[in-house]
């Protein structure tokens, strides 16, 4: 059952004007449906055709949405932003667990191979995001691998979330969820979009004093935190990401990695971020001062300079 409300909330009221809209209005923008892995996936492009390409993954309960202002910051590429299965304006996995979503982000890829010239993409995954893109890049029992150049990770999740500090927090949280998807559809809908409990989340993540930022941040997450296909693919999209880090494949991944940490990043610690480093066969840390787990809100131009370096390194020659 599809649980999205029939009109976009971002059509249905006025909303703050964000400090990035300039630079996005800037780029050539297109809209298409693509079926994957049989699921009917909502694709937004940003800026040339020709350009060279990066795949953006969102994280959890958002969409295309809220990493536009890193797209933004990145002209003279094409960045591809689907939306996950389950959210925004795409359908639900049959069942989502994180090697559901991992199979598919592969065959996002491999289908957009042909448009692409035959250059494979560099894959940017956020949050939940950095999960799905870090369990697609490592192999598959079946020998499938995703058809990356290099791989990108914003606010990775480093840390099991049900280990730790993190470990009561993340079993209230789901209690919530496994409470929204028991009652019934009009209380559990309720209880899912309840505007203090979608503030109380924006106001953790937040740590920006730009005031103008802060309503604008607290703006895109009452018009998009809610914008799933059934509350079921909530709970299972939630369950994935805290029985799964990062971290568990990062020694199976053969492609150059970048890490985008936050210092004030209360989801994973930066002491964890420098321990996931090092997990890698190649990767590197860059960490971003005075900004918490919203990275593509609040310094999206810091992040593209960091991306727009790493994918300007010289690829690794055999015996270098």
């Amino acid at each position: 059952m599809d649980d999205r409300p029939a009109d976009d909330p971002a059509a249905t009221r006025p909303g703050v004007d964000s400090p990035y809209r300039a630079l996005l209005d800037a780029l050539p923008q297109r809209r298409r449906e693509a079926m994957v892995d049989g699921v009917r996936t909502a694709v937004f492009e940003y800026g040339p055709e020709d350009g060279p390409a990066i795949v953006f993954v969102h994280g959890f309960r958002g969409d295309h949405h809220g990493l536009e202002p890193v797209a933004a910051h990145l002209p003279g590429f094409r960045v591809l932003v689907p939306d996950l299965p389950g959210f925004g304006s795409s359908d639900a996995l049959p069942h989502a667990t994180i090697d559901a979503y991992a199979a598919w982000l592969r065959a996002f890829v491999a289908a957009e191979a042909p448009a692409l010239g035959g250059r494979r993409p560099a894959v940017l995954g956020h949050s939940f995001g950095s999960i799905v893109v870090a369990h697609a890049a490592a192999q598959a029992s079946d020998g499938t691998v995703l058809e990356a150049d290099r791989i990108i990770l914003v606010n990775p999740i480093a840390t099991p979330a049900l280990a730790g500090a993190n470990t009561f927090g993340s079993l209230l949280a789901l209690g919530y969820y496994r409470a929204a998807a028991a009652l019934p559809e009009r209380a559990g809908l309720a209880v899912l979009g309840a505007p203090p409990i979608v503030r109380g989340m924006s106001v953790f993540m937040a740590k920006t004093r730009d005031k103008a930022l802060l309503r604008w941040i607290h703006d895109q997450h009452d018009r998009y935190f809610s914008r799933y296909a059934s509350r079921q693919s909530v709970l299972e999209a939630f369950d994935a990401s805290i029985r799964h880090t990062v971290g568990e494949v990062a020694g199976r991944i053969a492609q150059p990695v970048q890490l985008i940490a936050a210092d004030r990043d209360d989801i994973t610690p930066l002491a964890h971020q420098h321990r996931l480093r090092a997990l890698f066969p190649d990767a590197r840390l860059a960490v971003l001062t005075g900004v918490g787990h919203l990275v593509h809100y609040e310094q999206p131009a810091q992040a593209a300079r960091v991306i727009r370096r790493f994918l300007a390194e010289p690829a690794a020659t055999d015996g270098s």
